[in-house]
């Protein structure tokens, strides 16, 4: 009982704090005061605009945000967002074009579960679009699941990859983004034993750490420093009365936000401060480059507790990916048993999650693959967003995708030129 009041003690600070921030932006921006102009309620105004809005979308899914998208007949096309495979943790999703002749490319994007939404891939999804079909997981905030719909760990992402890849069928490429990669990996190697037809053509990890301990970062290290039983009794809560999943233990998305700002404090701090100044100064916007960027940033969603805990244990502790021992109900998947599914790697140079090294060890683990089915990238002077996103991506990293994609693929037919001179 002590965790789910734990759950409703950070539940009830975010809701003050947000409060708080309301309050102060309406005593703020009081008419009456307008009468005595004085700097210190504009700047009440600023700071209640700049907390309200930040602790309220701590508990807000982002909307994709894609009304339409202008396709090569110069017409705007409306963008539906179709659950294709429901599931109770997670649904595979089509980022469809509406009334545009479907792409060659089909494209499965598994996004990461580490706390954030699939839509913190908006971006990488719009840069995709003009070129795939777009697809991608939509996993599920855990504080809304009911714990009757029972226990999700780290074998049952890698079933539901499985399953999202067997609907897709074998013409498709899969793209892992982070957490995903040592899993998306799994289930492809589980494809590849127990049903060959419906693996993809292609598999391309960004920033994944399939070998935690060939390069070690402080996230990824942060295994080594503590047990599974610390881990449990200081990160693990249960759900509290306001939400369908109450009763269920999660590790909550707020907990990983605070981690998650803790590694960068000062920047953080001072983006903070200097919106504060601009919303003072009235130069901030709904649609400026902090709250575009924080809007996504804070929305937090928990995951449950045994997906979490079994990560931990074993993918960076156990390194069980690593070391090619990872199990599925009681199988082992062997990774050496890709040999059809050309993999490359993407990192960055500069990535202090993730670091160059840990994703390019799947190469080395593919030793069923042929070399020239085996493929790395190592993107100079990118951190681990820029790899998925930003200039880095769109520039360098995107062209090289596609092409490997293309590389990949069966040749398109060409039409046969009419034979004018047959008789008609």
């Amino acid at each position: 009982m002590r965790y789910m009041l734990s759950y409703d003690f950070m539940e009830t600070m975010r809701n003050t704090n947000q409060w708080l921030g309301a309050t102060a932006q309406a005593i703020g921006a009081y008419p009456a005061f307008s009468m005595m102009p004085n700097p210190a309620m504009e700047w009440m105004r600023a700071w209640g605009e700049v907390t309200e809005r930040t602790f309220q979308r701590m508990v807000v899914k982002p909307d994709w945000g894609i009304p339409s998208f202008t396709a090569e007949d110069g017409k705007d096309h409306l963008v539906s967002i179709d659950t294709v495979v429901p599931g109770d943790f997670g649904d595979l999703i089509h980022i469809n074009v509406t009334g545009r002749k479907p792409r060659s490319r089909k494209v499965l994007l598994v996004a990461p579960m580490s706390g954030h939404y699939a839509t913190l891939l908006r971006s990488t999804v719009i840069s995709l679009l003009p070129d795939c079909e777009v697809y991608i997981t939509d996993w599920h905030n855990a504080r809304d699941i009911p714990v009757s719909a029972g226990k999700f760990d780290v074998e049952d992402y890698t079933l539901y990859l499985v399953d999202y890849m067997r609907h897709l069928g074998p013409d498709s490429h899969v793209i892992a983004v982070c957490q995903p990669a040592p899993l998306t990996l799994a289930a492809t190697a589980y494809l590849a034993e127990e049903d060959p037809k419906a693996q993809p053509r292609s598999l391309t990890l960004i920033g994944g750490p399939i070998d935690p301990d060939a390069t070690p970062t402080e996230v990824t290290d942060f295994g080594r420093r503590v047990t599974m039983g610390q881990l449990e009794e200081t990160m693990i809560q249960r759900v509290g009365f306001k939400y369908p999943g109450v009763g269920r233990m999660v590790y909550p998305g707020l907990l990983q936000l605070a981690s998650f700002m803790s590694m960068n404090a000062e920047k953080h701090s001072k983006a903070f401060q200097d919106q504060i100044s601009n919303a003072a100064r009235g130069e901030a916007g709904d649609h400026d480059k902090h709250n575009k960027f924080y809007d996504e940033y804070l929305a937090v969603m928990d995951m449950t507790a045994e997906f979490y805990l079994s990560t931990v244990d074993r993918i960076f502790k156990r390194c069980e990916i690593a070391k090619n021992i990872f199990t599925v109900n009681g199988k082992q998947v062997d990774i050496g048993k890709i040999t059809t599914v050309a993999v490359k790697t993407v990192e960055g140079a500069n990535d202090d999650i993730s670091a160059p090294g840990q994703c390019v060890a799947a190469l080395d683990l593919c030793t069923g693959l042929p070399d020239d089915k085996k493929a790395s990238h190592v993107e100079p002077g990118a951190g681990h967003y820029g790899i998925f996103a930003g200039k880095s991506w769109r520039n360098n990293i995107r062209p090289l995708v596609l092409e490997f994609i293309d590389a990949n693929s069966p040749p398109t037919p060409t039409k046969k030129a009419a034979n004018k001179n047959k008789a008609a």
